[in-house]
């Protein structure tokens, strides 16, 4: 193996140095707290300790020139990873504050979990500098997930997964069923694209990518269209929001699933136009 000192001192890499010293700082001070129990806790942790062990192996992999040898293609899966990152250290850093922090906010405990807090919105500014340095300029198609549909499918796909983690009570209703159903259907989709990227295996499908991800991204908004339209109807049709609604309140997680429908129809309307442009073009 020889050291390739570039990637610890060009931009890049030095983003990724920072996240990975943010996300050891952000979980020591969690784990010196010992209040980080529960499923949230629990989440936050693993999302900081994750993305540390993937970064830090990622250095360590280009440090040493060692990714040539994987079975992988390296630019997309280091450019998926970077932006699913993001997203999950974006997350804990709204739902750890908001979960375990009290506010009035005294003690030393507190402090260390506000430090915590902060640390964690600097490690996603850190891997989202890491996006936009890494993301596929204007004519280069060297690799597909640091396009923007690209980067858009691993959004997807992630905004797929926190639906899940919300869904509740829809077993009793068709229309609610029909939801479930695209949000499996889109995400099982999406993920493949995504795997099959990373693989190198869209050179065995036996059609043209570009226009079959057109005819997908098309057919995925059509039923996120209905899903929006349907959510909402069916979970808050003659509903109304409990008095005592807190954290683990069926009523809020609908409503949760409905932004998060919205987010992923919109991402999905993206994807259709910046598709479009890139095959059609």
């Amino acid at each position: 193996a020889t050291v390739n000192l570039r990637a610890v001192t060009s931009w890049v890499g030095i983003a990724r140095l920072l996240a990975v010293v943010l996300s050891c700082v952000a979980f020591s001070l969690v784990a010196s707290t010992g209040d980080f129990g529960g499923p949230y806790g629990t989440w936050c942790m693993f999302t900081w300790c994750f993305c540390f062990v993937v970064t830090l192996l990622v250095l360590l992999l280009e440090l040493l020139e060692l990714y040539p040898a994987l079975p992988l293609s390296w630019d997309d899966f280091t450019s998926a990873f970077s932006m699913l990152a993001a997203l999950m250290v974006f997350t804990t850093s709204v739902v750890f504050p908001s979960t375990f922090i009290n506010s009035p906010c005294s003690g030393s405990k507190c402090a260390r979990q506000a430090v915590a807090t902060t640390v964690s919105c600097l490690c996603f500014l850190a891997y989202a500098l890491e996006v936009g340095l890494t993301r596929a300029k204007p004519g280069d198609i060297s690799s597909f997930l640091s396009t923007v549909p690209g980067l858009l499918k691993v959004f997807e796909a992630y905004v797929a997964c926190l639906i899940f983690s919300l869904l509740d009570k829809y077993s009793s209703k068709a229309g609610l069923q029909w939801c479930v159903a695209v949000y499996s259907i889109c995400f099982i989709i999406t993920l493949l694209i995504i795997i099959f990227t990373i693989g190198r295996c869209l050179s065995y499908i036996p059609c043209p990518l570009e226009k079959m991800l057109v005819g997908y991204n098309a057919l995925a908004l059509a039923m996120y269209i209905t899903a929006t339209i349907l959510w909402p109807l069916y979970s808050f049709k003659d509903t109304k929001r409990p008095d005592s609604c807190g954290r683990h309140c069926s009523w809020n997680k609908h409503l949760g699933v409905t932004f998060l429908t919205i987010f992923n129809l919109i991402a999905y309307l993206v994807d259709l136009v910046y598709s479009t442009r890139m095959v059609f073009i």
